[in-house]
């Protein structure tokens, strides 16, 4: 029985970028992980005991790359000074307000791997003025 999502990982010939991208731009922590012989670092929540997010680091990428992960999305909170950190970090970004009833915000970007990342925030989060025009592809 499925109790619910443990992680994600990404393999990465960039650990280094890679790692500083979650860390400095998303806010993840790097934390415990098990002596594992090959390179790689575990990223937690800032509040989180559980490790989300594993990145594994390799020379040379496999070739043919494994599987077919299309996203990982994020729940997140603070909107505006996310948006401002992309900015700053300039990276590349859309944001779509979700149709139905919730209308939460949704912010999609790229990793330094060309991994597709998705944050998710609340409809009540209050975006900036500017939003649609922030918004790049």
């Amino acid at each position: 029985m499925i109790l619910g999502m443990d992680h994600f990982t990404v393999v990465t010939n960039q650990l280094e970028t890679t790692r500083r991208f979650y860390i400095d731009l998303l806010g993840l922590k790097e934390g415990p992980r098990p002596p594992f012989p090959v390179d790689g670092t575990w990223l937690y929540p800032p509040a989180g005991r559980k490790a989300m997010l594993l990145l594994i680091g390799v020379d040379m990428m496999p070739n043919p790359r494994r599987g077919a992960l299309d996203h990982m999305a994020f729940s997140a909170q603070g909107l505006s000074s996310v948006l401002d950190r992309l900015d700053q970090f300039e990276v590349p970004y859309r944001i779509i307000r979700a149709p139905g009833d919730e209308r939460t915000w949704q912010v999609f970007f790229k990793d330094p791997n060309q991994v597709d990342v998705e944050l998710d925030f609340d409809a009540s989060e209050i975006p900036p003025d500017d939003w649609k025009i922030r918004s790049r592809k």
